[in-house]
């Protein structure tokens, strides 16, 4: 989410937006294969009597975390565009006038856990916690000047963010606490500290390099434009993977085994997500329209 908003932000530098293309243009990139998910998710997992009220949870889907193979963070990304023009103008006239959105989400965090003793759910599936991430991926991308090459400085953020994220999975992490949802405070800046850490790193790994489209890093980027069928459709083989690994060819006990076979997993699923990418993904996007509209300042920096 945070790189997302650091991608729309970097796409659209200098330029004004058409609400309702833009809008659209998300509709076609996304619900494809969401949609081709949907319906492969419910005829492997849904029994057909219940497939009314898997109908139901997919219409609510549109506003509560219900859409399977991790759709609903499709769904808060849908929630991050309704206001991404928005924060988009207030940002181009002081990009530090929208941390002020992060200021009231950890409020609203905060009042949530007050009133109910737990926000853990609220923090991490919906926009309560994702607008953290959104919000400071574009402020990163504004204040991108003050971060390129700043490798000493990126070595001590990652350091931090590692060690706050082992902090985190040692107190209980997601699921790993005596009762879920958790009761901790830490779900109140949790979504904060992570995207002060990851946008500051995107930030700097964008201005501080370039990477040639060859080699590892020409691969990297193909399966990059497959990430999201890989996101999507790993939810299909994931979890039966390494029941099956675990079960039929060696037990998945330590850290160094798991990697190695996620990663011969991984690799079988990459020609699969490029199918989907191929014949999925690609064919609406003939159906998209302009929804970018150049500023004059944009136009003398072009010349």
């Amino acid at each position: 989410m945070t790189l997302s908003g650091y991608l729309f932000a970097k796409l659209l530098d200098g330029q004004k937006i058409r609400y309702f293309p833009f809008l659209w243009s998300r509709v076609i990139r996304l619900f494809p294969l969401l949609i081709f998910v949907f319906i492969l998710h419910g005829i492997i997992a849904i029994d057909p009597s219940d497939a009314f009220r898997y109908l139901i949870n997919l219409t609510a889907g549109l506003i509560y975390p219900s859409w399977p193979n991790g759709g609903w963070s499709i769904a808060v990304e849908l929630h991050f565009y309704a206001i991404f023009p928005i924060l988009l103008t207030i940002s181009s006239r002081n990009p530090k006038f929208i941390l002020l959105s992060i200021l009231a989400s950890i409020l609203a965090r905060t009042g949530w856990w007050l009133h109910e003793g737990t926000v853990q759910q609220y923090a991490y599936w919906t926009i309560m916690g994702g607008l953290d991430q959104f919000v400071l991926g574009i402020f990163a991308f504004k204040m991108r000047d003050m971060i390129v090459g700043r490798h000493i400085f990126a070595f001590f953020v990652a350091v931090i963010l590692t060690s706050y994220i082992t902090y985190f999975d040692f107190i209980g992490g997601f699921y790993r606490n005596q009762e879920y949802p958790s009761p901790s405070p830490i779900w109140i800046i949790h979504p904060t500290v992570l995207a002060v850490g990851f946008s500051f790193l995107i930030a700097w790994y964008d201005t501080s390099f370039s990477m040639q489209n060859t080699g590892f890093s020409g691969v990297a980027a193909k399966i990059g434009a497959c990430s999201y069928s890989i996101y999507l459709i790993h939810f299909f083989f994931v979890f039966r993977a390494s029941r099956w690994i675990d079960e039929n060819i060696i037990e998945l006990s330590t850290f160094p085994l798991i990697l190695l076979f996620s990663a011969a997993s991984f690799s079988c699923l990459v020609p699969i997500a490029y199918l989907s990418y191929r014949f999925i993904e690609l064919p609406p996007l003939r159906f998209r329209t302009p929804y970018k509209i150049p500023t004059a300042a944009a136009v003398l920096k072009d010349i």
